[in-house]
Order: C-alpha cells, then structure tokens, then sequence
C-alpha cells in the first residue's frame, strides 16, 4: 500500500512539471509573463555579496548580480542574510530572509 501511494503521490508530483522549452525569461506561474516587467530586490548572501531576487507569490527567483566583467557584486547594501527592495510587491526595506 505504501508503494502504491508513493508511486501516485510521484506521478502527480511529475505532472506539474512542465515543459516550458527551456525558456528562462518568462514566468510560467501566476500572472505569466516577461520577468523583466517584475520588480526585483537585492538579497545578500553570507559572504556580502548580491543576488537579483523577485517573488511573485508562487515561485520566487533568484540570480546573482554579476559586473560586467562576471565579477560577482558585494555592494554592503545590507547586512548578510537581508534582502532589500520591493521584489514581493510591498515588502519592507530590510526583509530577513
């Protein structure tokens, strides 16, 4: 009975997979659309560094910032472990993640 019901619970769980073409720039969730129309926040990871955040409600991305060069950027915006700016439209300034 156990396998039975973990093999139900994996097929559902593998049927809200979905194919989206590899496309990575577009919101497949609630209110699809182009990621670059979503407002995005800084998170600080750890180490001090920056990482583009936004949360939609449903799924959240991150990436982290990068200088031109690829460099990863450390701006001190916030203390480690803080994310800053309305990435989940209407969050506070100083959100701890």
């Amino acid at each position: 009975m156990k396998k039975m019901c973990f093999a139900g619970l994996s097929v559902l769980a593998l049927a809200a997979c979905e194919n989206n073409g590899g496309d990575t720039t577009r919101d497949f969730g609630r209110g699809s659309g182009d990621l670059s129309e979503l407002q995005a926040g800084i998170w600080v990871d750890p180490r001090g560094c920056d990482h583009w955040i936004i949360d939609d409600g449903v799924e959240g991305y991150l990436s982290a910032r990068l200088d031109r060069n690829g460099k990863p950027v450390c701006s001190g915006i916030a203390p480690p472990g803080y994310a800053v700016g309305n990435y989940k439209g209407g969050a506070d300034i100083g959100d701890n993640i």
